[in-house]
């Protein structure tokens, strides 16, 4: 069995830096798909999941820049979202990681169409995908799942009060991101509590989002018009 001794006594000091935290990354980068502009995300770590969704973008039509930056501080990556051309998110890509579902909302929001592979094979009812879609259901999407894909459309979303079956975070994190461009109010309820929750509804309103009580079981997103460019570094 393998160990590790650690022998105390001597005093620490210096500084470390801490790169973003993949379960922030991911649906942040989806965000961007809201945008009427460039958005930049500082602190991206170097994660194969990453390389797979800025992928995932740029086959959407997306504009991607990268500056590599170093292991230690993460990367700057650059989303421009104004040629997107494409609303359909392909199975080679989102077979290799289900997190490729976050831009089911942001699609639908802003396009009024999309489609997604189910992730990973997944059927509906084994992983919390039912979540995903009975949020934006509740927004007034029309859903359909042909030929494991989820097919989704709305001339625009409406805001409503839906309470989540079970806690979802990547459920929460997609409903969250459609409510933004939705007209009205939005309640979630029964809503993840989680800190990529928060970051993510934080890069949101940098953006100029409407939201309330991330980090809470309810979220209130009032929709707004459009989301501007900007800024966000991921947490750590």
């Amino acid at each position: 069995m393998q160990k590790i001794v650690v022998t105390g006594g001597n005093p620490l000091q210096g500084e470390v830096t801490i790169s973003g935290a993949k379960n922030a990354v991911l649906p942040i980068l989806c965000a961007t798909l809201l945008a009427d502009a460039p958005v930049e995300i500082t602190n991206v770590p170097h994660l194969h999941d990453v390389v797979t969704t800025v992928k995932l973008l740029g086959e959407l039509g997306a504009g991607i820049s990268i500056d590599e930056g170093t292991l230690s501080k993460g990367s700057s990556i650059t989303v421009d979202p104004r040629s997107v051309n494409q609303h359909v998110a392909p199975y080679e890509l989102v077979k290799t990681m289900r997190a490729s579902i976050l831009v089911l909302g942001p699609l639908l929001a802003k396009y009024g169409a999309a489609e997604v592979s189910l992730p990973g094979g997944c059927a509906i009812g084994s992983r919390p995908v039912d979540q995903h879609i009975k949020g934006l259901q509740a927004l007034g999407a029309e859903i359909t799942v042909e030929n494991g894909f989820i097919k989704a459309t709305a001339k625009r979303l409406k805001g409503a009060r839906y309470v989540f079956d079970m806690v979802s975070v990547t459920g929460t994190e997609n409903v969250l991101m459609a409510a933004t461009l939705a007209d009205g109010t939005t309640v979630l309820e029964n809503a993840a509590m989680e800190p990529e929750v928060t970051d993510l509804a934080d890069c949101l309103i940098a953006l100029g989002a409407d939201i309330e009580g991330a980090g809470t079981s309810r979220i209130v997103i009032r929709g707004v018009e459009r989301l501007s460019g900007g800024r966000h570094a991921v947490l750590p």
